[in-house]
């Protein structure tokens, strides 16, 4: 990690402060981000495109993480698309899959590196027709060392058993099997009534056992689930200070909420991968129905690796009309959410639309963004339930939408 990503995660994630208890947790977060943290992003896209309404006339904003979601959105063939993300390794992600759709034969080559992760005909693919239309920077990336090879390889190795997420949810398969749960089981529930009972019969008493129980009430126990310190807290304040209710309420939505059949972040819960035969539902990116409007609309994206207040500054005023912020919102201080929003306002043009996560329920922003600022936007809360309802992604608290006025 250079020295310029290390500053930027540090006024990130804990601002520089002097060392102590609290900024220990928060630095050893921010480590993580030296590395692979989202193989897959863990928030739905197609919830967030319904309730932004985005389409052909949109310039977004957004945070990248593993891309899927950046991908997914150019499914909707918007104006353009700036990036952003801390992590090189998701701005490398995100470059490769950009420059994958563009150059490989087809959608079942793209689907083989994406969608599959696993074939090991994948780094020749790579290396062929992807690789040459990277800068020196990302073909040294791609082809520099990772745990057990090159980080191409990795795509020949199971892409999504890696990075931070991909190792939390081992952990999670570890102690399963030492319960003697076999979380694939659910894969072949016909109904949400069988889900349902699989969870309650397997999963619940899991949750609530003594030693799962010692694990997430320690604060780093969810870093995996690119969950800091401070985001912690917010999803126990959920429940009077315990976050095992809230895992659980969460846990019991993915499983329990949402078909099988419909559910692609089950799949990767439960098998650290998509259907192995390719049937199984995907990320809308890895649809075989969008290839076309993948590729058409690939060359309006630009990623960078920068935070999204300081690339909102170089923008012209009323430039944009999309931002979407992930949960990054959690981490912020009051002086960062000020800076932020500053920007979004000075950038947002008329009928503009932000779009966020929160770990805990309510709305962050009251209180702590400027009543001069935020009195110029309004919280669609129709639109928030609505999103918040059919994210299968389910790990979140909340879901925020905001219109500016006039």
């Amino acid at each position: 990690m250079t020295a310029p990503t290390k500053e930027m995660i540090a006024d990130a994630v804990f601002e520089n402060r002097p060392p102590s208890r609290e900024t220990i947790l928060d630095r050893l977060f921010a480590s993580m981000f030296s590395g692979l943290v989202y193989p897959q992003i863990w928030e739905d896209p197609v919830c967030d495109m319904r309730a932004l309404d985005l389409d052909g006339t949109d310039d977004v904003v957004c945070i990248a993480s593993g891309g899927c979601n950046v991908m997914s959105y150019l499914t909707r063939g918007p104006a353009s698309v700036t990036a952003v993300d801390l992590s090189p390794w998701h701005v490398q992600l995100n470059r490769l899959k950009l420059a994958a759709v563009q150059h490989v034969p087809d959608h079942r080559t793209f689907y083989d590196l994406f969608g599959h992760a696993d074939r090991s005909e994948n780094t020749d693919v790579l290396d062929r027709y992807i690789l040459p239309h990277l800068d020196a920077e990302a073909q040294a990336f791609w082809n520099g060392r990772a745990p057990l090879g090159r980080r191409k390889g990795l795509f020949a190795r199971g892409f999504y058993r890696f990075g931070a997420l991909g190792s939390f949810i081992g952990v999670i398969h570890g102690i399963c099997r030492l319960a003697r749960v076999n979380l694939r089981e659910v894969l072949a529930a016909r109904t949400l009534a069988e889900q349902a009972a699989f969870f309650d019969a397997r999963i619940a008493p899991l949750i609530d056992s003594a030693p799962v129980r010692l694990v997430v009430r320690r604060r780093a126990a969810l870093f995996g689930l690119g969950i800091p310190p401070a985001q912690y807290d917010k999803l126990a304040a959920d429940a009077g200070g315990d976050v095992l209710p809230v895992l659980k309420a969460r846990a019991r939505k993915l499983f329990c909420d949402f078909p099988i059949a419909e559910n692609y972040f089950v799949w990767q819960a439960v098998n650290r991968a998509y259907k192995a035969d390719g049937t199984g539902p995907v990320p809308p990116y890895l649809e075989a129905q969008h290839f076309a409007a993948v590729r058409a609309a690939a060359h309006r994206v630009v990623v960078h690796n920068r935070s999204v207040t300081d690339v909102l500054a170089d923008a012209d005023a009323r430039s944009k009309s999309i931002f979407i912020l992930l949960d990054a919102q959690d981490w912020m201080t009051d002086a960062q959410l000020n800076a932020l929003w500053d920007q979004i306002t000075r950038t947002a043009r008329p009928g503009a639309r932000v779009l966020f996560r929160t770990g805990g329920r309510d709305d962050i922003l009251p209180g702590r963004v400027a009543s001069a600022v935020l009195d110029r936007w309004a919280y669609d809360a129709t639109a928030s339930a609505e999103a918040f309802a059919t994210d299968r992604s389910a790990i979140y608290g909340g879901v925020h939408l905001y219109r500016l006025k006039g």
